[in-house]
């Protein structure tokens, strides 16, 4: 084994959510220096649900967190599809999304964040409430200067904060050369479970929009969701009240439950809204610079599979800089190249599942409704999930420590 190259230890991660934290923990355990800064106050809260599945619970397992994300799985019992008077018309059980296979660990994304930042915490500088505003390379390190802290020298940077990248942006060039619009956004917010949901998930769906409810933190709350068809018409950021706003008009004159949710989306205590995206990039990395996650080669939240993506190529990354002793090059490339597959599959996955999950007519609605109510009777019904499945485990995970 080569000598870690001591030039090379301190790394500076942008971003605390997921990505950032994960690789802080495997950098830390191969005798990195990481610190963390994160744009927040402190960790946020919020978010939808996520999964993690195949290859990223093999990551879980050796990170030794598997067992505490078990405890904060959500337990749902599925999604249940329902029609405008919320009657049953299809439902979709873990048992059957898991093809014969582990069933997929659901959790709410604060939950995540919270126990990679515990995890990590003791050993790994984090900065809250700051942000990079440049990134100057030089032959053997980084200058970067940020909005509040003093400058600051690093051997490494790795922008591990999301699809609108600001580490990807100063140092890339523009998000608009990378972005890749699947034709939706997505919203979801924290809201009363007045329904009185019990572990449940109900999906309603009308032609090129769906919207949803499902409980959370064992029935306390729940969160609704609501994805629908529309380009992507603005090139600065909407606020807050603009977001709102735009949902509230893409659902004027629907039914079931959306008017109740509508109303309520104007006093939730949190809200998330964007765009549904993929990043593209033929080079995840610059320099001493180098991207993680949806920061570089985003999926999409249709594609369920941003948090399994950036848990392992926390795991590879830090573990391909480990094996090249610190040397960046090469371990950036050997990263890509163990990465690249893995995320083409899950990509794909993700811009072709739209169609599936929000169907723009009447009559794909109920195609769809129809192949899921007769899925569990198909004879080759594990073969359909274990194809659908496949991009999940599309990675031979190495041993670093070995």
């Amino acid at each position: 084994m080569a000598t870690m190259n001591n030039n090379n230890r301190k790394i500076l991660i942008s971003g605390a959510s997921i990505a950032g934290p994960a690789l802080a923990y495997w950098l830390n355990r191969y005798g990195f220096q990481p610190t963390v800064v994160e744009k927040a106050p402190a960790l946020r809260e919020g978010g939808y649900a996520i999964d993690i599945r195949g290859a990223a619970q093999e990551v879980a397992a050796r990170m030794g967190i598997l067992d505490e994300v078990r405890k904060v799985h959500t337990h749902m019992q599925g999604m249940m599809y329902v029609n405008s008077a919320n009657k049953p018309v299809a439902h979709i059980t873990p048992e059957m999304m898991a093809g014969g296979g582990d069933l997929d660990i659901e959790f709410l994304r604060s939950d995540m964040a919270r126990i990679l930042y515990m995890a990590t915490q003791d050993s790994t500088e984090y900065i809250f409430g700051d942000s990079i505003t440049s990134v100057v390379q030089q032959e053997d390190s980084v200058h970067v200067a940020f909005e509040r802290s003093e400058p600051r020298t690093f051997d490494l940077v790795v922008g591990a904060d999301g699809v609108h990248s600001n580490v990807r942006a100063l140092t890339f060039g523009s998000e608009s050369r990378f972005n890749r619009h699947l034709g939706y956004y997505v919203a979801v917010f924290t809201t009363a479970n007045y329904l009185k949901l019990n572990y449940q998930e109900l999906i309603y769906r009308v032609p090129g929009k769906i919207a949803g409810i499902y409980s959370a933190r064992q029935n306390t709350e729940a969160k609704a969701m609501f994805y629908f068809t529309a380009p992507k018409s603005h090139e600065q950021r909407l606020t807050p009240e603009q977001q709102k706003t735009m949902l509230a008009e893409m659902y004027t004159g629907e039914g079931w439950e959306i008017p109740r949710l509508l109303e309520r989306v104007w006093q939730a205590p949190d809200f998330y809204f964007d765009s549904v995206d993929q990043i593209h990039m033929p080079h995840w990395s610059k320099g001493r610079v180098a991207l993680l996650g949806d920061a570089c080669y985003c999926a999409s939240p249709l594609s369920g599979q941003g948090t399994s993506l950036a848990l392992v190529g926390a795991y590879v990354l830090a573990g391909e800089l480990k094996a090249a002793a610190g040397a960046y090059q090469m371990a950036f490339a050997s990263y890509e190249k163990e990465m690249r597959e893995y995320v083409e599959l899950n990509q794909k996955s993700g811009a072709t599942a739209g169609k599936q999950f929000i169907p723009p007519t009447r009559m794909g609605i109920w195609l769809s409704n129809q192949m899921i109510r007769s899925l569990p009777y198909m004879p080759w019904k594990n073969a359909i999930l274990k194809e659908i499945r496949r991009p999940y485990d599309a990675i031979t995970l190495k041993n670093y420590e070995a």
